[in-house]
C-alpha cells in the first residue's frame, strides 16, 4: 500500500507504540490545542472534537500529510475522568472506579487538508474492574505514576490486573483503537 505522509498529532508513547506495531511510517508532531472540558458536549461529540482539534492544529503547517487526532476519556457514572494532576486526584479516580464498570472512550481524526479528507469518528469499550484496596491503588500510583492516563490507570501495565472483564477494543482502552483506524486508514489509502 503507497502511503501517504503521516503525522501523529499526539506526544503520548501508547500511540506511538501502536502505530509501529502495524508497521506505519509516521513523524510525531505534538497538537498544543488545550481541551476544554467545559464545552457543552456529551462525552462522544467531546472527544471527537478534540481529536479534530487537534489534526486541525497540525494540519496548518503540514496540509499535504495525512494528520492523526485522538483523545481518550474515561467516563463514569456520566462524568468525564481525566488525567489525574496529582496522587489524590489519583486515588480518588482510582477509588471510584474499584469493584465497577465505566467506559473507555476515543475520538479519532484523521484530516488530509488538500484533499479535503476529514474522518472523524469514536470508539466505545466497557471496562469492568476487580474491587481493589487502597493499598493497592498506593502501590500502582507509587510505582506507575498514572498521571498521563485518562482514568488514572494503563490497562497494558500493572493494573491489568485489577481487570475483571473488557467488552470492546482492548487498544481503545490503551489510548487508540487499532482495528477501526486502520479500516478508515486503509480506505483512505486505496483512494489515492
Amino acid at each position: 500500500m503507497s502511503q501517504i505522509p503521516l503525522i501523529l498529532a499526539s506526544k503520548s508513547p501508547r500511540r506511538k507504540s501502536l502505530l509501529k506495531q502495524i508497521g506505519l511510517t509516521f513523524q510525531v508532531v505534538p497538537s498544543r490545542y488545550h481541551e476544554d472540558f467545559n464545552l457543552k458536549l456529551s462525552p462522544g461529540k467531546l472527544v471527537e472534537h478534540f481529536a479534530k482539534q487537534k489534526a486541525l492544529d497540525i494540519s496548518i503547517h503540514y496540509p499535504d500529510h495525512l494528520i492523526i487526532g485522538a483523545d481518550t476519556i474515561v467516563v463514569f457514572k456520566n462524568q468525564i475522568l481525566g488525567k489525574p494532576s496529582n496522587k489524590r486526584e489519583s486515588e480518588i479516580m482510582l477509588s471510584k472506579l474499584s469493584g465497577k464498570k465505566h467506559m473507555v472512550i476515543t475520538g479519532v481524526c484523521l484530516l488530509l487538508k488538500n484533499n479535503n479528507i476529514c474522518d472523524v469518528f469514536r470508539e466505545k469499550t466497557m471496562v469492568t474492574f476487580q474491587k481493589f484496596t487502597k493499598k493497592e491503588i498506593n502501590h500502582y500510583i507509587e510505582h506507575y505514576h498514572p498521571f498521563d492516563k485518562a482514568g488514572s490507570y494503563g490497562i497494558q501495565d500493572w493494573f491489568s490486573v485489577c481487570v475483571k472483564k473488557i467488552d470492546g477494543c482492548f487498544y481503545n482502552v490503551v489510548g487508540f483503537p487499532l482495528s477501526a483506524f486502520y479500516q478508515k486508514y486503509k480506505q483512505i489509502n486505496m483512494d489515492f
